[in-house]
């Protein structure tokens, strides 16, 4: 069991890492700037065992390198963790969420519709069926406007098709894909409600991969995949649209709310 003290230092760590984090994902923290043990200890009032376990699980991600007789050194965003997702999920929390979420689902439109295919190809037919009753469960919560439900049943249904593709590395990317798929949710960038193409879509996938059609798999998922790119960009712009200059009757014109 853990002491108030210990529980408290581990607190303070967390807290800690997560302020550097988003500072150096923000890019506050500029790269190949010094950061002193003994500054920081005095800047976020913790002791010099918290700094050193911080700066440690930091450049354990590559945001952060101790360099003799120079200090801390922060890191340059080409030698982070890319594939971490504390790392991801500072990205998303900084001003460039929307480039780190286009990498994101770059990366699954190279990825989601193959497996997709392999599972097609692979899946016994138990699994196949599985994926038809989640799709038919992310269809009904969609309908309901049950967002929770919605997120919870997407990340278990692509996580699903990733491991019935058979491929043990492309199962251990459906971290990554959840990260995408929270990240649109916490950061407004989905709609108030699912698509019905999206909807429609899942059930394709699903129904694809228990029939054994690879190629309608593949063709299903890498729309879904387009289509939640295109999501993304449009709401992006919508809550990011410049002022419009003053009428001549002095209201200035506002944008249409943003969906999602």
């Amino acid at each position: 069991m853990k002491t108030p003290k210990a529980e408290s230092s581990a607190d303070l760590h967390s807290v800690l890492v997560q302020k550097l984090g988003l500072a150096i994902a923000e890019g506050t923290l500029a790269p190949h700037s010094i950061l002193r043990l003994d500054e920081l200890e005095a800047q976020h009032g913790v002791s010099r065992s918290v700094v050193r376990e911080a700066t440690r699980v930091l450049s354990s991600k590559g945001m952060l390198e101790s360099r003799r007789r120079l200090g801390t050194v922060v890191q340059p965003e080409d030698s982070w963790n890319a594939y971490d997702p504390q790392v991801i999920r500072w990205r998303l929390a900084s001003s460039r969420r929307l480039e780190q979420l286009q990498a994101l689902n770059e990366l699954r439109g190279a990825v989601e519709p193959q497996a997709a295919r392999l599972a097609a190809e692979r899946a016994s037919l138990d699994a196949g069926s599985d994926l038809v009753s989640q799709a038919a469960r992310l269809w009904a919560a969609g309908q309901r406007g049950d967002n929770d439900e919605f997120l919870r049943l997407d990340i278990e249904f692509h996580a699903a098709v990733l491991k019935a593709s058979g491929n043990a590395m492309f199962s251990q990317l459906h971290s990554l894909v959840t990260e995408v798929l929270t990240g649109r949710t916490e950061h407004g960038l989905m709609p108030h409600l699912p698509d019905h193409e999206a909807l429609q879509l899942h059930v394709d996938v699903a129904s694809a991969i228990q029939r054994g059609e690879a190629a309608a798999a593949h063709a299903a998922m890498s729309r879904i995949v387009e289509q939640s790119t295109e999501e993304m960009g449009d709401i992006w712009s919508s809550h990011h649209q410049p002022a419009a200059p003053e009428s001549r009757r002095g209201v200035t014109s506002r944008p249409s709310p943003a969906v999602g």
